[in-house]
């Protein structure tokens, strides 16, 4: 053999008498600077040993058959003794052990077991080849231990065990754990037959006084687990109560086919205390049930909930422990109160009602369908006023949606219709792609009523809108909106940040109509919108053509008293603004055979509400100069026509515009 220890060996033998069964004599055996060769093990084993000495020493005297000795191993790795009777022919044996192994962890290399810290044991083993009882006591884990293993033919029969009194935490460090909880733990174990393929017995394990170590949460549990071993099958009975949460489960499992048959429940009384371990910001209480039935080909998952106080069931079917298939209903669920659980505010009530049916959940080979409604929804106008900081209150709105997905292969088609007494939205496919997570959509949009959304453009407006277009997410976000609007047509995209529209044959009278502002100009207009919503900045383009006054007092007094008909005149001319934030740089240029309406640089603060602008108005070559200055809902409005008319008339065609401008403001 290879020198893998070295040690100096004293041996004294003294037989009187060497024949079978009537030996007389002594052996005695010593050794002196013992030590392993760690580096013939590592090369030999790949062991890696810590530096290793030891002392044996064994005192052996031999009567006829019987053989008493007296046996010692002391070393850095562990202490071993052993002593008392033995007869080799029939085995007879009638010894005492202890083993006392200060350091677990140095052991690694020999066991492949990842323990450390102290280990001993001592007990007796006591019997013959047939049948062998081994009993002994243990401190693990700071314990009072027995156990008791009957043996025959060196084959473990039945064990008997008790464990009094363990600490949780020296058991979590001994197998090298995390010591995150402390505990009393107390375990007792009656196995009348150890055979793997016909166990028999019980197992009984109670923790008391436990608590999680945590900072972020202060954690008190016990549990209790009751286990029969029935031959092949397993029954079980398992109880976690904690400040936390109430954990049970029932049941009867069969290990070699994984066939099992298992009831559990759960109940938290409130989510919040769970976010240092399960990271998920909701609160609320929580409850399900249900069962566990089939083996490890088809597993049967089930249960029910009262989730937001809904009605909540659902079935699921595993093959070996793989998702295969899934049902689910769920009823009368609140929004309040799911609001409430994701810690989101009360922005609407409603009732939700959901279906899940799919026969493959498996990845790229979905198939089933997805049906959900909400009812009774209705917008808590009074939180989205001053949440949003709306100038004026949001106005009541209720609505009520259905959706529908389809599923398959890597796709989902949904379907949505979704309606209020402000908006309807229709989309008859919403096409998500699971694999790379693109979605392209359509969808048609109809504000029934532009003028109760007030409190978001603090404009009264009048009359409907409709519009529909395609969204696209991939790597580009991509949309656009087309509306026949205002007599004329608006087409819009949206590529990321940057939004384009054009806009087409929009006829003024019904735009100042829909606007509710005097309808005083008959024209058709043409032009761009170019817009960068990140960095809130944009072009406006705009063509007027055909233009034409209707009648209004403003003219009317002009005709008067300048003798100027200007609705006899057709206008045409350009309209621009630079948007920059919140700011506006407005210019017009209206023009006709004989007279112009221009205006350049007018300066409008949408945050502010403040204008400022100069209007300037050539009739037939009389000049009139209108000025607008400070808030848009009252701006201080200036008047120079007197060389349009007559100095005694000024005042007369001042009072008449201010009014006829407040109308517009």
């Amino acid at each position: 053999q290879s020198a893998y220890a070295s040690a100096e060996v004293n041996l004294d033998v003294n037989f009187k008498n060497i024949t079978p069964h009537k030996l007389d004599g002594d052996i005695l055996l010593k050794t002196i600077n013992a030590k392993i060769d760690t580096t013939l093990m590592k090369k030999d084993f790949n062991i890696t040993l810590p530096k290793t000495s030891f002392v044996l020493n064994l005192d052996a005297k031999l009567h006829g058959d019987d053989i008493d000795y007296a046996y010692k191993l002391n070393s850095n790795l562990a202490n071993i003794t052993s002593g008392g009777k033995i007869i080799p022919q029939p085995l007879s044996i009638d010894i005492k052990y202890g083993v006392d192994i200060q350091e677990l962890a140095v052991l690694q290399p020999i066991t492949g077991a990842a323990l450390r810290g102290a280990f001993k044991t001592k007990g007796i083993v006591l019997g013959t080849k047939k049948s062998m009882l081994v009993k002994g006591t243990s401190d693990i884990g700071g314990s009072d231990t027995t156990y008791k293993v009957a043996l025959k033919e060196f084959q473990p029969q039945s064990l008997l065990a008790t464990i009094k009194g363990a600490k949780l935490q020296k058991i979590l460090y001994m197998l090298g754990q995390p010591n995150f909880a402390k505990s009393d733990l107390d375990v007792n174990v009656k196995l009348t037959s150890l055979d793997l393929k016909n166990l028999a017995g019980f197992l009984d394990i109670d923790l008391k006084n436990g608590f999680i170590n945590s900072k972020d949460i202060k954690t008190t549990f016990s549990s209790s687990t009751h286990v029969d071993l029935k031959g092949k099958n397993i029954e079980y009975k398992t109880a976690f109560l904690s400040n936390l949460a109430k954990l049970n489960s029932s049941g009867s499992v069969e290990p070699d086919s994984m066939k099992m048959d298992l009831k559990y429940s759960v109940y938290v009384k409130e989510l919040a205390l769970l976010k240092p371990i399960t990271s998920a910001d909701v609160r609320g209480s929580f409850r399900l049930n249900g069962n566990v039935v089939g083996d490890k080909k088809k597993l049967l998952v089930d249960g029910k909930s009262d989730f937001a106080s809904s009605d909540t069931s659902f079935s699921a079917v595993l093959n070996n422990f793989k998702p295969a298939s899934l049902k689910a209903s769920m009823k009368n669920l609140k929004l309040k109160k799911v609001l409430y659980m994701l810690k989101q505010p009360h922005y609407a009530d409603g009732i939700i009602s959901l279906n899940v049916d799919i026969p493959n959940v498996k990845s790229g080979r979905l198939k089933g369908t997805v049906t959900s409604s909400l009812k009774q929804g209705v917008v808590d106008s009074k939180y989205m006023t001053k949440a949003y900081e709306f100038s004026s209150p949001m106005s009541y709105t209720s609505f009520d949606m259905k959706t529908t997905t389809t599923l398959k292969g890597d796709l989902a088609d949904t379907k949505v219709d979704f309606n209020s007494n402000l908006l309807t939205l229709d989309i008859a496919r919403a096409r998500f792609n699971i694999e790379n997570a693109s979605l392209l959509s359509d969808y048609k949009l109809k504000v029934l009523n532009l003028d109760k959304l007030f409190f978001l453009t603090e404009r009264h407006m009048k009359g409907s809108i409709t519009a529909n277009g395609e969204l696209k997410k991939d790597k580009d976000l991509d949309f656009t909106a087309h509306s026949n609007v205002v007599g004329g047509v608006l087409d819009a995209t949206l590529h990321n940040d940057d939004f384009h529209a054009d806009m087409k044959g929009l006829k003024t009278l019904e735009i100042l109509d829909m606007l509710i502002y005097p309808k005083i100009f008959k024209s058709s207009l043409n032009g761009t919108m170019d817009y960068n919503i990140v960095k809130e900045k944009g072009v406006v383009k705009a063509r007027l053509s055909d233009g034409k006054f209707t009648k209004n007092s403003v003219l009317d007094l002009v005709k008067k008293y300048g003798k100027t008909d200007m609705y006899k005149e057709t206008f045409k001319g350009d309209l621009n603004a630079d948007i920059n934030r919140e700011n506006m740089l407005a210019s017009m240029n209206l023009k006709s055979n004989h007279s112009s309406i221009v205006t350049k640089n007018t300066r409008l603060n949408s945050k502010t509400k403040n204008i400022d602008s100069k209007i300037d108005i050539n009739a037939n070559g009389n000049p009139l100069v209108i000025t607008l200055k400070g808030d848009v809902n009252s701006p201080d409005v200036g008047i120079d026509a007197q060389k349009l008319i007559e100095k005694e008339a000024v005042k007369a065609v001042t009072k008449e515009i201010n009014k006829f401008l407040k109308g517009f403001f």
